[in-house]
């Protein structure tokens, strides 16, 4: 073999270096715009949401969490800042009339125009004889365990999400990574974080008394003479007597995690990450745990009609595993609650029965309407299914008249014929 003269030798060994110096400078001037989901934590002193509330002229919506139906009224939550009043007098054109600052608002109960609300980590109790006037009754202090004390800065709310476009330097250790921290806020890939009526008069007067209905997220329950409510982990009980004075008078550890309340019978059905849990009201001061029925980790909101409870289960980046179905129960026994069948869903949110009907929100896929007259061939007998919105949860207020919430708005059906339902009206998001 010939060998390279020491002059060559150098020659290419210079080249070499040249090489890898121009690498590096390309290397570290390389970047990528990457899209993520950043979210920037929330915290809540008590000197500023223990104030009181208001109204104001409509807001748009932006962020809709939880809905009630009041009579006629619609009740959406803009969440952690109050709730949208819709008079829905007019299905078909629903005017959005008002918005009541609640900080810290996700859920809400109203009896006889008396409104229960939670105002972060405090219960509050609110005379909404006039929205335009609401006025606090009471507050109950520290009833929900959701959030954490942090000294200096208050309570930890949640992590805010945003969408934002990073352009990430090669040369930064984040580069090409799915999930990091930095500066405190977490930044995740946004393909894997996808993963009977009233009157109202011109002041704002409510001139009929009832009580409402919310949807299967809720996590306030009033039953005879009772107001439950749950926190991360835990079943609060109130007497109402008075309704503008509730008097605590139980609490009850459930189970971690546990995030929906329906009531069924005199019984309390509350759904979890890893289950559902049966309590019963028999003494309804001090709800008794009766049995639960165990599922595989994912969130679940629960709906149970005609000794049927329907579970529905999804994954997701907040409730962990990849479980997408639902699962519905033979529960006529309430200590043995016994599986009836399991079926594949896209992606899971609210549901809502009605008759022989169930309404199944999907999230982006949209609601699914299926016949439950055969429990063992649920998914063989779709109905119906509306794309192209999203739907997070629906109150069925009767068998022609459906209420759908998510993060398009608020959408109402005409469901009088069950295979090809009608959108009626919409009051869509900003």
């Amino acid at each position: 073999m010939k060998k390279l003269s020491l002059k060559t030798s150098i020659f290419f060994l210079a080249i070499y270096g040249l090489c890898l110096t121009m690498t590096s400078c390309l290397k570290d001037e390389c970047s990528e715009v990457q899209r993520f989901v950043q979210f920037e934590e929330k915290f809540a002193h008590p000197n500023d949401f223990r104030v009181d509330i208001s109204t104001e002229g409509p807001r748009e919506m932006i962020e809709t969490g939880k809905i009630y139906f009041y009579n006629d009224f619609i009740l959406i939550n803009e969440k952690y800042e109050g709730i949208h009043i819709i008079d829905n007098s007019n299905p078909e054109a629903p005017n959005n009339i008002a918005f009541v600052n609640i900080p810290g608002n996700l859920d809400v109960a109203i009896r006889d125009n008396i409104m229960y609300a939670d105002n972060y980590v405090d219960l509050l109790t609110i005379d909404f004889n006039n929205f335009n006037n609401p006025s606090i009754l009471g507050r109950d202090e520290d009833v929900f365990k959701n959030y954490h004390w942090q000294d200096n800065r208050g309570y930890f709310i949640a992590w805010i999400p945003t969408n934002v476009e990073l352009e990430v330097d090669c040369s930064n250790p984040n580069f090409g990574e799915k999930i990091f921290n930095n500066n405190g806020n977490i930044f995740v890939d946004q393909a894997t974080a996808g993963g009977g009526g009233f009157d109202l008069d011109t002041n704002g007067t409510i001139s009929e008394t009832s009580q409402g209905q919310g949807g299967s997220f809720a996590r306030f329950s009033l039953v005879g003479n009772h107001l439950y409510v749950i926190n991360a982990s835990e079943l609060s009980a109130f007497n109402i007597d008075d309704l503008t004075k509730p008097r605590f008078t139980n609490t009850t550890y459930v189970n971690w995690n546990i995030e929906t309340l329906f009531a069924y019978n005199s019984n309390l059905f509350i759904g979890s990450q890893n289950g559902v849990f049966i309590y019963s009201l028999d003494d309804p001061s001090t709800p008794q745990y009766v049995s639960e029925f165990r599922h595989a980790q994912a969130c679940d909101p629960v709906f149970v009609k005609d000794d049927i409870a329907y579970v529905t289960l999804r994954g997701g980046t907040w409730c962990q595993n990849f479980t997408n179905q639902l699962d519905i129960l033979d529960v006529s026994d309430l200590a043995n609650p016994k599986l009836i069948a399991s079926y594949d869903m896209q992606n899971p949110h609210g549901l809502s029965v009605i008759d022989n009907t169930l309404y199944i929100c999907e999230g982006q896929h949209g609601l699914k309407v299926y016949s439950t007259d055969d429990l063992n061939a649920v998914t063989d007998n779709q109905l119906d299914h509306v794309k192209d919105f999203d739907a997070y949860d629906a109150i069925a207020l009767n068998s022609d008249h459906l209420l759908v919430i998510g993060q398009d708005g608020l959408l109402q059906f005409n469901t009088e014929d069950k295979s090809d339902i009608k959108q009626i009206s919409e009051i869509r998001t900003k």
